[in-house]
């Protein structure tokens, strides 16, 4: 699968980084957010374990977005797995409904507010839609790990 020497994978802990960003900057847990928003705004998510490992299996993926509390072992190993082989950057968050509603797997009401929503253990990137400075956010730290 991967080289001898290279066996870390590029993944992220999202809860981790809200005390480090300066004032005025976005966080890299609302960046997630906004660039989930407008992939999913451009058609251009995988949601779920088959559209994800078959978006990562192709190369087809730029970011993928898995749930650190999923209780299926396999499951993270293998979407892992797919992303140190094929070189994609893992980010990890600690809430299933959280990464639901960014994914856009819920209800809004009239208030504006999420309703019904569905928690979800991976979701991949294939189309980030336009460059925002979120996305500017996420490539630089990305860069500097």
């Amino acid at each position: 699968m991967s080289d001898a020497g290279e066996d870390t994978p590029m993944e992220v802990e999202v809860t981790e980084e809200k005390a480090d960003a300066p004032k005025g900057k976005m966080t890299v847990n609302q960046a997630v957010q906004e660039v989930l928003k407008k992939a999913l705004y451009h058609d251009g998510l995988a949601r779920g374990l088959r559209e994800c490992a078959k978006a990562l299996d192709k190369r087809q993926a730029h970011l993928c977005v898995l749930n650190e509390s999923c209780t299926e072992a396999e499951y993270i190993k293998l979407i892992e797995a797919l992303c140190t082989e094929h070189k994609i950057h893992l980010i990890k968050v600690s809430d299933p409904k959280v990464l639901g509603q960014w994914a856009g797997l819920c209800k809004i009401d009239r208030e504006g507010q999420a309703r019904k929503v569905v928690g979800c253990s991976c979701v991949v990137v294939k189309d980030y839609g336009q460059e925002s400075e979120a996305l500017n956010v996420l490539l630089e730290y990305f860069a500097n790990r």
